[in-house]
């Protein structure tokens, strides 16, 4: 079992799929599964896509 300590409060907890601490009721900060993720990686990928467009574009306009 892995040990969690709250970032408020600072007591362990030992659930793994606890997103709220026990004691305090605040927020573990956790991000789990696929969308929880990807909620850090969003915004380099959003940007990541929008240069990539940008390029594209202004490769497409001196080609044409």
């Amino acid at each position: 079992m892995t040990e969690i300590k709250c970032p408020h409060c600072g007591r362990p907890i030992y659930d793994e799929d606890a997103l709220l601490c026990l004691y305090c009721g605040k927020s573990l900060k956790r991000n789990i599964g696929f969308i929880g993720g990807m909620k850090n990686a969003f915004p380099r990928i959003v940007f990541a896509v929008f240069v990539i467009v940008v390029l594209l574009s202004f490769i497409l306009l001196f080609i044409f």
